[in-house]
């Protein structure tokens, strides 16, 4: 058969390499400041003034220049910013470095079309640019790992489409007749992420000139969906993707092959079908129907066997080659980064189940579960294919062997240092909140008390992210150092026979999976009914059974002004530290209860879009925080957290206190809630939106007023009606809101044995 000669595209490798690296970077640095932030609140303050003359600062000594940011740099959209920047620009960048190296080597082809790949690379990076820019201004949807509004999710799903029409049409065009495992990883995760993220990012925008949007689903409905998606974002962006790179660069950086082509087999297909079912597991003990739980819980255990199935695949390729790990970098981040990937698939499964989940849901123990897995198996392999991509594409020998173990060994330490102080604080955590005096009182009532116990841990972990992004910049020295050195290969000459045309029937004695092999549109077929599978059973009987989600009678809609707080709240990123869901346990129904005393039902967040239950308590809970506090504490905790709760580490807007609330779609924001989503607003409530809004503005300052005489001198001294227009006011009524639709004395709980 004649040989063809062909070359293989290293330029756009290039490409998303230099991405990665360089934001990876970013989002370390985001990550490190959010780190920072949670034991010193007063970052903002110091970097942009303040008036609290305790405090040192670089700018002038008063508020204006932190009022002036507007909250761009509060701790909710630094955090959004962190997240979005490790998976979105870090994790996906080295994906796609990998998958556009890989693919090309194993098929023999070069990508189909040149023109589609950098179409891919400048549309994601502008995706990325876009992110970080709305971020900062405070656009968002709250809704965890798919932050971005509506306008940014079309352009994630053009590019995410345009990658898909490349990498299977360069599948088609192929010399090489079967498909290695490492690219049905690469199918799979393509198919199960289009999924994803078009139905879980299902959203009715405002306007089509604005950014702002509604979740097409509300309260339960909205939370299972978001799970699903938030669940599966880890494992079909941060696990099967980088798994298909380790069936590929291990064994190349090992010079082995993979240990077992049947444990492969069983691996993907067992992984991609138990995956998609375990995103309930997230919600457990809320007010998700309790056949979902126990769904997603069953699922999560079973994912202990593919996915060590997976990690003793990964290790057991080096059999005969562990003394190379000894002299080779590249292969110590892969051994450590599967290690941690079989640490966090059975650590996963164990928080799934309702024992854990109890204790551990909500506290630090979940952060550190997420970063052993996004520091150790994401950013280990990132590291790893870096490593061994810049000698070969720079032709030339990495710069510094001992720079690279350097980065190595600071970057395990950093691993170490993050991961155990969070196991620590979060065991702390869960304990502390569950703990009774012994005549039925809580031992530690006052939330500030089991703060205050983890801050050595937040410095612990701060120290560890310091290990980790110096032990990065190490490697962006090296990899400069060793681009100078060499001389970069943009066009690799290679030939191969061309692919014979034999018949897609089945050959005698031909097994079943290498037949499969040979048929991608039926293994893309295939994949995507495995995945389908789960979603279909969990999502379609939650969305489509009214009874699923039980009404209660007095749960009304939001009033404009609490729409319009309530949208604030989102824009602040508050739903990162303060989750709005009440489990039914003994401890947090008498710590939360408020005026109420129940635990959270499903027919409360019927109108809540998108659903703010949250995945982490750093602050309280406020689904009853209604009635709790009166409204000029708010005001003030709003200005200072720390006049009202000494050793709050919640940063300060004051910036809520001096704008203006800008009401110009508060009417349309009624009208699409009534039209779109079928909230039962009168006509009469929507045309008189503002005068309803003026009334309970006027109602909660004339409260403040009544409690706080220092805020009624300070006001007296402004022209009347002045706090009435202010952003804090509506933030105030939206609080004072949550969870008050239920009164009743008497308190129910599940056992919380």
């Amino acid at each position: 058969m004649e040989t063809q000669k062909f070359s293989y595209d290293n330029s756009i490798v290039r490409a998303f390499l230099y991405a990665t690296i360089v934001f990876g970077i970013v989002g370390f640095l985001f990550g490190l400041t959010a780190a920072l932030m949670l034991f010193y609140p007063e970052l903002p303050e110091f970097l942009f003034g303040t008036d609290d003359t305790t405090i040192k600062s670089m700018a002038s000594g008063n508020i204006q220049g932190l009022i002036n940011t507007h909250g761009a740099f509060g701790f909710g959209r630094i955090r959004m910013l962190h997240t979005s920047s490790v998976i979105f620009a870090f994790v996906c960048n080295i994906v796609y470095t990998g998958v556009y190296y890989s693919l090309q080597r194993l098929l023999k082809t070069r990508m189909y079309s040149d023109t589609l790949s950098w179409v891919h690379f400048w549309t994601w990076q502008i995706m990325i640019v876009a992110v970080v820019i709305t971020f900062f201004m405070g656009i968002n949807t709250s809704k965890e790992y798919a932050e971005h509004e509506w306008p940014i999710d079309i352009l994630i799903t053009i590019s995410w489409v345009i990658f898909g029409i490349n990498m299977f049409l360069t599948i088609a065009k192929r010399r090489v007749r079967h498909l290695y495992v490492a690219i049905w990883f690469y199918i799979g995760t393509w198919i199960a992420v289009a999924m994803l993220h078009i139905f879980n990012n299902l959203e009715v925008p405002l306007s089509f000139t604005g950014w702002k949007s509604y979740s097409a689903y509300a309260g339960v409905k909205d939370a299972i969906v978001q799970w699903w998606y938030g669940h599966n974002a880890v494992a079909f962006v941060l696990t099967t993707p980088v798994l298909g790179l380790m069936y590929y660069f291990l064994p190349k950086a090992a010079d082995r092959p993979v240990f077992s082509y049947k444990l492969s087999i069983i691996h993907f297909w067992s992984l991609i079908f138990v995956y998609i079912w375990a995103g309930p597991h997230h919600l457990q003990y809320t007010a998700l129907p309790a056949w979902a739980q126990a769904v997603g819980t069953g699922f999560s255990i079973m994912l202990i066997a593919p996915s060590w199935g997976g990690m003793l695949n990964g290790l057991l390729t080096l059999r005969g080659a562990w003394d190379k790990v000894r002299e080779n970098p590249i292969l110590k981040f892969f051994v450590v980064a599967v290690t941690c990937y079989g640490m966090a698939t059975f650590e996963g499964p164990l928080l799934a189940t309702k024992s854990i989940n109890k204790i551990g849901h909500f506290t630090d123990w979940v952060i550190g579960h997420v970063h052993l897995g996004a520091l150790g198996w994401n950013g280990f392999m990132a590291f790893g294919v870096i490593y061994y991509l810049v000698p070969i594409m720079w032709r030339t020998k990495l710069w510094s062997v001992k720079l690279a173990n350097w980065h190595f060994w600071l970057g395990t330490l950093g691993i170490i240092f993050y991961a155990v102080p969070m196991y620590i604080s979060g065991f702390t955590q869960g304990l502390m909140w569950k703990q009774f005096n012994p005549d039925g009182t809580l031992l530690w009532k006052n939330w500030l008390d089991t703060v205050t116990a983890i801050i050595p841990y937040f410095k612990m972990r701060f120290v560890g992210g310091l290990f980790y992004l110096s032990g990065a910049i190490l490697m962006v020295i090296n990899v400069v150092a060793t681009a100078r050195r060499g001389s970069f290969q943009k066009e690799v000459p290679a030939e191969a026979p061309a692919l014979a045309n034999i018949s897609n029937k089945r050959k005698e004695g031909e097994g079943a999976h290498l037949w499969l092999e040979r048929m991608p549109l039926l293994m893309g077929i295939l994949s995507l009914l495995t995945i389908s599978v789960g979603s279909m059973v969990e999502i379609i009987p939650t969305l489509s059974l009214k009874k699923s989600v039980p009404t209660i009678s007095a749960v009304k809609p939001y009033s404009p002004l609490e729409l319009e707080g309530r949208d604030i709240y989102i824009r602040e990123g508050c739903n990162a530290c303060h989750s709005q869901m009440v489990r039914p346990f003994r401890d947090e129904i008498v710590r939360f209860n408020g005026k109420n005393g129940q635990y959270s039902k499903a027919g409360e967040f019927v109108y809540d879009r998108p659903f703010l239950w949250g995945s982490k308590r750093t602050g309280p809970d406020l689904h009853r925080e209604g009635g709790k506090n009166p409204s000029s504490w708010h005001y003030k905790h709003m200005y200072n957290p720390r006049s009202t709760s000494a050793g709050s580490i919640m940063p300060r807007y004051p910036w809520l206190i001096s704008s203006d609330l800008n009401r110009d779609q508060m009417v349309d924001k009624m009208k699409l809630m009534k039209n779109a989503f079928d909230v039962p607003y009168t006509k009469a409530e929507i045309d008189s939106a503002n005068k309803w809004a003026d009334n309970q503005a006027a109602k909660i300052v004339k409260d403040i007023f009544s409690e706080a005489n220092d805020l009624k001198q300070e006001y007296a001294k402004r022209p009347q009606g002045e706090l009435e227009k202010k952003e804090i006011i509506a933030l105030i009524s939206y609080l004072q809101r949550l969870g008050t639709d239920i009164k009743t004395t008497e308190i129910q709980t599940a056992s919380n044995n």
